[in-house]
């Protein structure tokens, strides 16, 4: 009996482990990892995401729309450009969620307070 106990205690402590760690909560610059990306398109995805495509990845702004990003300008300003994208570091699984995106010495967006 104790043995199912002890099993069943440690599944769901990992379990809790695995999905906090997939949580992004308050990101800040020392957390994430930047990637330089050339954006090749720029779509509107999801719950009003933002979703930016380069060769390879996808990425994106987790409710770009409801933020006021107009998806035109933003556009007009990154396409085809090689821009920094910071993306959460996590635990277990590989973020595509941008928290700041920097071209050249401009901020372009940022979740950072």
């Amino acid at each position: 009996m104790r043995r199912h106990v002890l099993l069943l205690f440690l599944t769901i402590s990992t379990s809790i482990l695995f999905f906090k760690s997939c949580v992004i909560d308050n990101p800040q610059p020392k957390d994430c990892s930047i990637i330089e990306v050339t954006v090749k398109n720029m779509t509107a995805g999801g719950t009003k995401d933002i979703i930016f495509h380069d060769e390879k990845n996808n990425y994106y702004i987790n409710r770009g729309l409801d933020l006021g990003i107009n998806l035109e300008s933003l556009n007009a300003k990154v396409l085809n450009k090689t821009v920094s994208l910071y993306v959460p570091k996590m635990l277990f699984c590989t973020s595509k969620h941008i928290s700041q995106i920097t071209l050249g010495k401009e901020i372009i967006f940022t979740e950072f307070n």
